[in-house]
């Protein structure tokens, strides 16, 4: 049975972490399939957006295979995909974490190495990690306080602390909480959405909105001039206009009912 399922939905792709029997843990097994399907939909033009999920309705994924630290620091894509095989990698494009379980320690990294995160009302989340003295080394120091702020991330790294999904919403783990059982189909609806966007201005936008963190403001709008002036004057983009001229409003997606303020 393979470690990392891959499934093609038309132009959105689905992979889902398949060790349910161990938490959905990454093994370097895993983190070598991880890299490579990641780097295979970077590369297929056909597919859009990503979806990444675990197995089973318990755990997303519980981080790195602590049996087997050595070998996750020593495969192939160590050094080029980082040891659970995606922290140094960029597919290009959207992609989304359907959060259907619990989320700990790398799993959390993985998290937010996603664009965002949809997440089942029973998840909970914590660098659980830090029970064993452990650092982390996917990209948590980096990310988590880019996606939380600093002291939201410190808060974190530092107590080791268990958060719900509702914790997880206000500090801006999560974007979106929602009924149990229901996290990976909100994920696949809304990429569906993004998928069927035209995806010049999407990924251009994307790719600024990466790339400027950490730069002044000028550098940024720098930036943003460089990547995302093209596009908005692409024949897709004047496709777009025309569209909306002759009255094209297509409804836009809207937050789950879990997330509405009453």
């Amino acid at each position: 049975m393979p470690k990392l399922l891959i499934e093609r939905r038309g132009n959105v792709t689905l992979f889902t972490l398949n060790r349910v029997e161990v938490h959905n843990n990454v093994d370097d097994e895993l983190a070598m399939e991880l890299a490579d399907a990641i780097i295979a939909f970077g590369a297929d033009e056909a597919s859009n957006v990503l979806v990444i999920t675990g197995a089973g309705d318990k755990t997303f994924c519980a981080g790195a295979n602590l049996k087997g630290m050595r070998e996750l620091f020593e495969h192939r894509h160590t050094h080029t995909a980082g040891p659970m095989g995606f922290a140094r990698l960029d597919p290009g494009k959207p992609v989304i974490a359907a959060i259907n379980g619990n989320c700990y320690a790398g799993g959390v990294e993985l998290a937010v190495w996603c664009d965002f995160r949809i997440v089942d009302e029973r998840a909970k989340f914590g660098l659980l990690n830090k029970r064993w003295g452990l650092s982390l080394a996917d990209g948590g120091t980096q990310r988590l306080p880019r996606v939380v702020g600093i002291g939201n991330a410190l808060y974190m790294i530092e107590t080791g602390m268990e958060i719900d999904a509702q914790h997880a919403l206000r500090m801006g783990l999560a974007q979106e909480v929602v009924p149990a059982g229901t996290a990976l189909e909100r994920s696949l609806q809304l990429a569906q959405h993004i998928a069927d966007y035209s995806q010049g201005g999407i990924r251009a936008d994307r790719q600024a909105a990466l790339a400027t963190i950490g730069l002044s403001l000028e550098q940024g709008l720098d930036l943003e001039a460089e990547l995302c002036h093209s596009p908005a004057l692409s024949e897709e983009a004047m496709a777009g206009m025309r569209r909306f001229a002759d009255g094209s409003r297509p409804a836009p997606p809207r937050p789950g009912a879990a997330n509405r303020q009453s």
